[in-house]
């Protein structure tokens, strides 16, 4: 049973090749290039709507340093958000849910946050590792502990991703399981059953889409500390 309930967060395979790649990719596949006509269809309407909403409420608090993350954190929250919700879907998977992947994302963009800060204001960047007025005695231990807390901002943004979806993925197969053998017990038991499963559903894609905008404001507040 405990081998089932993960085996949905193995990466498939077909011929040898690992499906995660198709899964990573197919979600860019959905979206349409933009047009050049005065009148675009309304997927197109709503990208653009979409895209100028998001980048006005995350770089409104960034200097002008940080508007050239606009691009990459913009698609980055479209791509997160694409395959969060894609790997709601039946016999689906959802590539968000391994670690390896999550970090992957996560350490290259706040490697090149925190360069950017020792690189544009180095004084400011080292100064977060001790505050201002700190006594004497304890000027060693905030240092190791600031440290410490700078190094683990990207495994805390991986982890918090993977562990959420997971969290969510388990529940739904553990409650959809559970409605499937009750249903020939106790219909009534079962209905209720998948009414809960409905609100978790919905629940989950509640998850999906904060999880994919937290993951994106947490890198962006990086930025901005940096810039």
């Amino acid at each position: 049973m405990t081998l089932n309930l993960f085996n949905q967060f193995a990466s498939p395979y077909l011929l040898g090749i690992p499906l995660i790649l198709f899964a990573t990719i197919f979600p860019w596949l959905l979206f349409p290039s933009p047009s050049s006509r005065w009148l675009p269809n309304r997927l197109i309407a709503v990208q653009t709507w979409f895209s100028k909403t998001f980048t006005k409420q995350i770089f409104t608090p960034i200097g002008l340093l940080g508007h050239k993350w606009a691009l990459i954190l913009t698609s980055l929250m479209i791509f997160l958000l694409s395959i969060n919700l894609l790997g709601l879907l039946p016999y689906t998977f959802t590539p968000t849910t391994q670690l390896s992947l999550n970090l992957g994302l996560a350490i290259p963009l706040w490697l090149a946050t925190v360069l950017i800060g020792f690189r544009n204001q180095p004084t400011a960047a080292l100064g977060h590792f001790l505050p201002e007025g700190t006594p004497t005695p304890l000027i060693p231990v905030l240092i190791i502990i600031e440290t410490i807390s700078l190094f683990i901002r990207p495994l805390a943004l991986g982890v918090r991703l993977t562990a959420n979806l997971t969290a969510g993925h388990l529940l739904i197969q553990l409650i959809s399981t559970a409605t499937l053998t009750l249903l020939s017990l106790s219909p009534l038991v079962s209905s209720l059953t998948f009414i809960t499963l409905l609100l978790l559903t919905i629940l989950e894609i509640a998850v999906a889409m904060i999880q994919a905008y937290v993951f994106v404001l947490l890198m962006s507040l990086y930025l901005q500390e940096n810039t």
